[in-house]
C-alpha cells in the first residue's frame, strides 16, 4: 500500500531540478468504505465510499491547481490491466500537469492542501505516483 511519498523518494524528485512542465500520472484504487482514522475532523456523518471520499477531495484541490497554474489532463475510470499482473486494477487515473515543480510543491506544502488532504487518504487503499518531466 502506498499512499504518500517517502522522504527518499521526495528526495529523489527534487534532485531531478525539473524546471519545465512536470506532468503527474496518478494511479488509484479506492477502499470500499471511507477510513478518516487519520484525519476524523474530516469525517462526513454517515460513511462513505472511497470513492466518494475522492470526489470530494478533487472538488477541493481543483481550485488549488488552478491557483498554481495546473490543470488536470485527463481524468478517466480505470480496470484491470492489459500488461501487467492479472490481479492488479487501478480505479481512477488522473493525469495532472504543472507548469513546473516548483508549482507543485507549492500547492502540497500550502496551508489549504493540507486542510483537506485527508480526504485522499481515507479515499485510497493503493496508488502511484509518476513524476513525468513533460518534453
Amino acid at each position: 500500500m502506498y499512499l504518500a511519498p517517502t522522504p527518499e523518494s521526495t528526495a529523489a524528485l527534487m534532485a531531478r531540478d525539473v524546471t519545465g512542465p512536470l506532468t503527474m500520472l496518478n494511479l488509484l484504487r479506492f477502499r470500499d468504505q471511507a477510513d478518516y482514522v487519520d484525519a476524523p475532523e474530516l469525517a462526513p456523518q454517515e460513511p462513505i465510499t472511497g470513492a466518494q471520499a475522492y470526489a470530494i477531495y478533487m472538488g477541493k484541490t481543483l481550485p488549488l491547481l488552478t491557483k498554481v497554474g495546473g490543470t488536470a489532463r485527463l481524468t478517466g475510470t480505470g480496470g484491470p490491466l492489459l500488461i501487467g499482473p492479472a490481479d492488479a486494477r487501478w480505479d481512477r487515473v488522473l493525469v495532472i500537469e504543472y507548469p513546473n515543480l516548483a508549482a507543485f510543491v507549492a500547492m502540497i506544502q500550502s496551508p489549504e492542501y493540507q486542510a483537506i488532504s485527508g480526504h485522499r487518504t481515507a479515499a485510497l487503499a493503493d496508488s502511484r505516483l509518476l513524476p513525468i518531466e513533460t518534453d
